[in-house]
């Protein structure tokens, strides 16, 4: 499953959590029974209509008064923050995203104060609401079960915010540190668009569920989750949009490949088939083909082309700087099919021969191991053993 995160009137953590409790309306009862463990504050999704849109808005309001100053200032000291979250009655996977989302907060705050990050202290962020927020999305990545993350333009908002530290320009200077390589675009609607929380998750999120999402798509369900402002001209929310996986059909199971592609001139032939042979037996490789071309200056050198696992093209390409002379190459993303099929180990003549069987939109075929013919003299020898146990595995399968 993949979510993609369109920020139409911004990016906040109560719009993050409204956003997918509106998609998955199932997961109310327990994100809200596992915010309440951590923060004394009473938490509600409550419909929402705009007069455009329609929506939910995540409300958190505090369960007590709280006596020790905090409800004047909400200082709280990330070293404070951080501790509960790990006392909490929470599942690992939980306490793991919050805790870190918690910690962009923080680097991002000590850049800005120039102080450690062990020495920030927390306002506006350190409420109980942005707290419940922010256990609520960790709650939601997890329960969800997505497992890659995008997100759209950010809107980049102007003007300036009302803090503890007085008035700050927008975006707020953490927010903008924590914003750090996204896309932003000025669409001349003024106000703080995203906050530090929500700019927190998105942070955290592209960290953390970093895999190239697939092109090939089934959308599926949206969900709408609204601010408490309202903004001039546009619906102040965040929409999630939910994909699934391509589903298989008659032609094959379609998946996402990442191509690596380079030339090698410098790297003598059987060095260069050693590491080529180690790149096949990367676990996150599937394929690795070379082809004799001409380069400049009229050399004869070997193009490189490497199949991987989409989400592993990291992986895939320092280990083929690692294994070969190259100092550069070239990579993108490819929409890929593939045959469902299967391996059988088919006895003949004593000896055990690996069958591929595959389904094709025609019927099914086999097609022996050809290595497993390899103890056999004479071609005409090896050519019998590899019909004869292709017969029998679609034979085998005829009986099934």
């Amino acid at each position: 499953m993949h979510i993609h995160l369109d920020a139409i009137g911004g990016a906040a953590g109560d719009m993050f959590a409204a956003a997918l409790l509106d998609a998955f309306p199932h997961l109310e009862a327990d994100t809200l029974a596992t915010v309440q463990r951590v923060a004394p504050v009473t938490c509600k999704v409550v419909d929402h209509n705009d007069g455009v849109l329609r929506g939910r808005r995540f409300d958190v309001a505090r369960r007590r008064v709280e006596t020790d100053g905090h409800h004047h200032h909400h200082h709280r000291h990330w070293s404070d923050i951080r501790a509960l979250l790990l006392d909490a009655d929470l599942p690992d996977t939980v306490r793991d995203h919050a805790v870190g989302i918690f910690t962009h907060l923080a680097e991002a705050e000590a850049e800005v104060h120039g102080i450690a990050v062990a020495d920030v202290a927390f306002h506006e962020v350190g409420a109980w609401d942005s707290i419940a927020d922010i256990v609520a999305a960790a709650c939601l990545i997890v329960s969800t079960g997505a497992t890659t993350w995008s997100v759209g333009s950010l809107p980049l908002g102007s003007g300036r915010v009302t803090t503890a530290h007085g008035l700050l320009p927008v975006p707020a200077p953490a927010t903008a540190i924590l914003l750090r390589g996204f896309e932003m675009l000025d669409d001349g609607i003024a106000g703080e668009r995203v906050t530090p929380t929500g700019a927190a998750i998105l942070r955290h999120l592209r960290d953390t569920a970093g895999a190239t999402p697939p092109r090939r798509r089934v959308m599926g369900r949206s969900g709408l989750g609204f601010g408490m402002r309202k903004l001039a001209g546009v619906s102040n929310c965040l929409r999630v949009l939910v994909f699934d996986d391509v589903a298989a059909g008659a032609g094959g199971s379609h998946r996402e490949l990442g191509v690596i592609e380079f030339e090698v001139d410098d790297q003598s032939p059987e060095d260069l088939a050693m590491g080529l042979d180690r790149l096949r037996a990367h676990a996150d490789i599937f394929d690795v083909v070379q082809i004799p071309v001409y380069g400049k200056k009229g050399r004869m050198m070997m193009h490189v082309r490497v199949l991987a696992r989409s989400g592993a093209i990291d992986d895939a390409i320092a280990a083929c700087f690692r294994e070969t002379t190259t100092i550069g190459l070239r990579h993108h993303v490819v929409s890929g099919a593939a045959l469902p099929r299967d391996i059988r180990e088919i006895e003949v003549d004593g000896a055990t021969v690996r069958v591929k069987r595959v389904d094709r939109p025609g019927g099914r075929t086999a097609k022996a191991e050809a290595d497993d013919a390899m103890a056999h003299e004479t071609h005409a020898r090896r050519a019998s053993i590899r019909r004869r146990a292709e017969r029998l595995a679609l034979s085998d399968d005829a009986a099934e």
